[in-house]
């Protein structure tokens, strides 16, 4: 069991988005969050995983020289990619209605990428998800964003809030990727790490 393996180790989440710190407990372990300020701004030119990959292990180099024997830091980076773009997080009511009529009645990608640091080593996963949204009308659209306020958010929606509910028609690959942190890929991860 994993929780057995990691007697002895640290576990460091650097996130606080809730969904991931509750993922973390749902799977039974204990960590700590510890926050560092990045300014999350990659190269022009990435796309799709490389931006998510980009942005976690930029994460990840906020604690170079910091970590001790024993640790384990989790940092973690989710880019919903449509039409060869990366829809970020709305800035406001209007930005967040306009990235769900890009997405209405579409498939979209969402890829959650999560760097695994040490004192010695780094290593980065990542998880690609297909997602597909029916076609939403504006008045679903007005409610769920002026109701949820979804702008911590990649892609502007919560596939866990009411939204999910009512739009997603069909999804391939990881559920937990989608809501921000891909489980078993983490789980699996871990347990290759303290073997």
């Amino acid at each position: 069991m994993l929780i057995d393996k990691l007697k002895g180790h640290t576990l460091i989440l650097a996130s606080k988005s809730p969904r991931r710190q509750q993922f973390l407990k749902e799977l039974g372990l204990s960590f700590e969050v510890r926050l560092k300020p990045v300014q999350e701004i990659y190269p022009p030119g990435l796309k799709g995983a490389e931006i998510s990959d980009f942005l976690a292990e930029l994460k990840a180099s906020a604690f170079e020289g910091e970590l001790k024997p024993k640790e384990i830091l989790i940092t973690s980076d989710t880019v919903v990619w449509h039409n060869n773009r990366s829809l970020a997080k709305a800035s406001d009511d209007k930005e967040a209605q306009q990235m769900l009529k890009t997405l209405s009645g579409d498939w979209h990608g969402v890829i959650t990428s999560v760097t695994f640091k040490t004192s010695k080593t780094q290593h980065t996963v990542n998880s690609v998800t297909k997602v597909k949204l029916k076609k939403l009308t504006d008045d679903e659209i007005w409610y769920y964003v002026n109701t949820y306020k979804p702008y911590d958010k990649a892609g502007a929606y919560g596939i866990q809030e009411w939204i999910g509910l009512i739009g997603i028609e069909e999804i391939r690959g990881s559920y937990t990727n989608v809501v921000g942190l891909p489980t078993q890929l983490v789980y699996k991860t871990l347990i290759d790490m303290v073997g």
